[in-house]
């Protein structure tokens, strides 16, 4: 049990799994679209979320409450190094245009985690951090995999980058509800300013609205659809029961597992059920 223990601490703590879910969100973006799935890309991205997790948690930014980490840090300090040589290799079985686009979603990831103005980063902005989060999320694995496919972008495709985008920002709100104790109260997350309760209402306003916009999809795949509101209504069931005190792996392995849990359900019906 202590050996198993310790190798789900290892796969959370050094980002295996929140990459795993940025990974199923490409897939699943791939899936919706019928576009052929590009190893290149997905390693890519698999790779460049590790190095860029790892990179904001370990940089001292996380805040005091990952000094539990400490004792894990050297071993994924080596995981990430190999991790950043492969991403560094991955990089040129890209195109450029998954390249330079991948380039500016990192910059911001870098000022999210570097102060440029007045000592501050994107992170300390009152009120910025999870709409930076959500931004990068949704233009890594909506707009990554259609750049890469050389496919013109259209409305289809804005309306899933901002389902992906409001998805996200609900997949956040227990982590906020979990760090409420922790955060500063200058960064103004959504529970410091509308408390649990109205936060939780809000979440479940956009699950909503995701559930309309699919409705203005020109192409609507019932199959993908169904799935798709299956995984809202257990994102909206998460956000009902997260709270402040609860267990670590509440929001770090069940919340960030959605995404996983989607691809293997639409992968499960695409290749087992045949279902048009």
């Amino acid at each position: 049990m202590n050996l198993f223990k310790s190798v789900l601490n290892f796969y959370l703590q050094s980002s295996i799994h929140v990459s795993l879910a940025v990974l199923c969100f490409t897939i699943a973006t791939f899936l919706e679209y019928d576009l052929p799935l590009i190893k290149s890309v997905l390693g890519f991205i698999f790779l460049g979320t590790i190095t860029g997790y790892n990179f904001i948690k370990y940089a001292g930014i996380a805040g005091m409450h990952h000094k539990s980490l400490a004792k894990n840090v050297k071993l994924i300090q080596l995981f990430s190094f190999i991790c950043f040589a492969g991403f560094l290799y991955s990089m040129f079985q890209i195109s450029r245009n998954v390249l330079f686009a991948s380039l500016a979603l990192g910059l911001v990831t870098v000022l999210y985690v570097l102060p440029f103005y007045r000592k501050k980063n994107l992170r300390n902005f009152e009120g910025l951090k999870i709409y930076i989060v959500a931004f990068v999320w949704a233009g890594v694995t909506v707009l990554l995999p259609w750049i890469a496919s050389e496919n013109n972008l259209n409305t289809d495709v804005f309306l899933t980058f901002l389902q992906r985008f409001l998805w996200v920002l609900v997949l956040i709100i227990p982590f906020e509800i979990r760090d409420l104790v922790y955060d500063d109260l200058t960064l103004g997350t959504l529970p410091q300013k509308l408390g649990v309760s109205k936060t939780k209402w809000v979440g479940y306003l956009f699950l909503l609205i995701m559930i309309i916009l699919q409705g203005f999809k020109a192409e609507i795949h019932s199959s993908y659809t169904a799935f798709f509101i299956v995984m809202l209504l257990l994102t909206a069931f998460l956000v009902w029961f997260s709270k402040q005190k609860q267990s670590v792996y509440f929001t770090s392995f069940w919340v960030e597992g959605i995404p996983i849990l989607w691809v293997v359900l639409l992968f499960f019906e695409k290749y087992y059920f045949f279902i048009s």
